[in-house]
């Protein structure tokens, strides 16, 4: 099983990032990363991998995952109409923010039951999600704080079952977690502009024959199947965000319109202007 790195921009200083409705359920997509990542995922009957642990949850879904745990997107193969909120949480966000205020230790407990995969249900499943779907329309301060009052929610909550008896440890090379790290690291900061073949191969240290086998390998996609995915996620953001199709596409670093609108509809199975009209936006 070929399992991939994801990284936040480490020049953010946010030590929170959502991912709003990122469509992902035509990929296998078994990754891992340093931050911590709270998923809900709501009308969706599916497989919850996380490290070790396979089951199946059915109509909804709310996990928190360690860092550098292995997981595979919960919406895989899913094909009904579904919804799907990713939070992201920096490590340093422990190490920097709770540990500094006596206030905010109560969060300590829920941090560390991260590292055994923890899914949550009963009312803190239905409060918590509920909270997620509305985070994407908030200005930064109310997102702040309401991914806080999230966290202290969960801290508090009895409605969890931990996904490993002990806490799980990731077998990937400290080595192959930097190099897939690089490579993300660059996509996430510049997706907007050419990214060539060679730079990110320089990056990795390899000739570009030896990096397209070796990320083809390693992801079981080639590299610009896999940074065309990232810019339509982005663009998703974008055109959510009120932008129109044009500046959508050449801001996340497509160079040409028609590319962009079949790159869209083969990822997301519409063109853009059928999403924005989803979500009773302009075209």
């Amino acid at each position: 099983m070929k399992v991939q790195l994801e990284s936040i921009n480490p020049n953010s200083k946010s030590p929170f990032r959502l991912l709003h409705d990122p469509k992902l359920s035509h990929l296998f997509y078994w990754h891992f990363h340093p931050e911590l990542e709270l998923v809900y995922i709501e009308g969706a009957d599916a497989k919850r991998h996380v490290g070790n642990h396979i089951s199946n949850f059915t109509g909804s879904d709310l996990v928190l995952i360690g860092s550098n745990i292995p997981h595979l997107n919960f919406d895989h193969g899913v094909t009904t109409s579904y919804q799907k909120e990713v939070l992201h949480i920096k490590p340093s966000f422990k190490e920097n923010v709770l540990n500094d205020y006596p206030e905010l230790k109560q969060l300590d407990r829920l941090l560390d039951l991260s590292r055994y995969g923890v899914a949550f249900s009963g009312k803190t499943k239905e409060e918590v999600g509920g909270l997620m779907k509305t985070l994407h329309e908030q200005e930064p301060f109310d997102f702040f704080m309401s991914v806080m009052h999230i966290l202290k929610r969960l801290s508090q909550s009895t409605e969890f079952q931990l996904l490993h008896k002990t806490p799980y440890v990731n077998p990937f090379k400290n080595k192959e977690q930097k190099r897939m790290r690089k490579i993300y690291a660059l996509i996430d900061e510049r997706y907007q502009e050419k990214i060539t073949l060679e730079e990110v191969a320089d990056v990795c240290g390899l000739t570009k024959p030896a990096f397209c086998r070796y990320f083809k390998k390693t992801t079981g996609s080639t590299f610009v199947s896999f940074l065309n995915q990232y810019r339509i996620s982005q663009a998703k953001r974008l055109l959510l965000m009120g932008k129109n199709v044009g500046e959508a596409c050449f801001e996340c670093g497509f160079e040409s319109l028609s590319y962009f609108n079949r790159s869209f509809k083969k990822i997301t199975g519409e063109n853009p202007s059928m999403f924005k009209k989803g979500y009773n936006l302009d075209s």
